[in-house]
């Protein structure tokens, strides 16, 4: 009998299980960099530097590294980890940009069918006391960073994998999906229409993790799109939203473009995925 089924613990239901280690390995790690940069107020540079080092340690223990042994076997194989072939990178990559190119086309369509809340977008996340633009970037791209690695490796690795071990594929993308949708959407931009539009990255983003049996593709893509809504949507400092509503400018060629860019990079991403399954199978 494994480590993972002695034990309280590992007489816990499959989901129970997953659902608690996910939230306990994925959330706390990343908040981390907040007490790095809000709460001691390290300057940025310093802040990156710290975050970086608790990064890869945090990655070396979710692989198998250091205590507890007995459950090394277990975090490697809730982590995913496995050689990629040169074919799986081709496709994990393309899989990956596109699926960060997928929600933030779906995101701007939202805001061409209602008014784009910036107040609410922006509450939360005001780095203004970071003194120049170029540090403002470098801390929009290490909160990605952050988040993407921490929550693929909770919600797509430690919570996912032991429920699909016990219950399929299906079952765990739709937990880990559910449990990412409602984490999500208790920030201040959690409107209704962001809703299918979180709870489908996570379905996109577990059956990335399901198809390749890597987080690698995961971790990348959730990061890219990060880097977008931390730099973009959250906090403007590579820019403001201005668009209307359609219902005020009509059906304009722009919003066909928009329409036409969501529909390639979804479809993109699912075929890069299909591809990685088969490769994979």
């Amino acid at each position: 009998m494994t480590a993972e089924r002695t034990g309280l613990w590992g007489r816990m239901p499959a989901i129970v299980r997953g659902i608690v280690g996910g939230l306990l390995v994925g959330m706390i790690p990343a908040n981390v960099w907040l007490i790095f940069l809000v709460v001691l107020k390290l300057p940025v540079p310093q802040a990156v530097g710290a975050e970086i080092v608790f990064l890869a340690l945090y990655v070396w223990w979710a692989r198998g590294g250091g205590p507890p042994s007995r459950f090394k076997a277990a975090r490697g194989d809730y982590f995913r980890s496995r050689a990629l072939t040169g074919a799986d990178w081709c496709w994990g990559i393309l899989a990956a940009l596109s699926f960060a190119a997928t929600i933030h086309a779906a995101i701007v369509l939202l805001f061409r069918f209602v008014p784009y809340p910036a107040s609410a977008f922006h509450r939360g996340y005001d780095l203004s006391y970071i003194p120049t633009q170029q540090l403002k970037y470098l801390a929009c791209i290490v909160s990605a960073l952050s988040a993407g690695l921490c929550e693929e490796t909770g919600f797509r690795g430690y919570m996912q994998r032991p429920i699909e071990k016990r219950h399929g594929a299906v079952v765990a993308i739709f937990v880990s999906s559910l449990l990412f949708m409602l984490l999500h959407l208790t920030k201040g931009w959690a409107l209704i229409g962001m809703v299918p539009i979180v709870f489908g990255a996570g379905i996109l983003l577990g059956t990335l993790a399901w198809a390749s049996r890597s987080l690698v593709f995961g971790i990348i893509g959730h990061t890219i799109m990060d880097i977008g809504l931390f730099a973009y949507w959250w906090t403007q400092t590579a820019g403001v939203f201005t668009q209307r509503p359609i219902s005020e400018t009509g059906m304009d060629q722009t919003f066909y473009i928009e329409c036409g860019a969501f529909a390639v990079a979804l479809i993109v991403v699912l075929t890069a995925i299909a591809r990685l399954k088969r490769l994979n199978a």
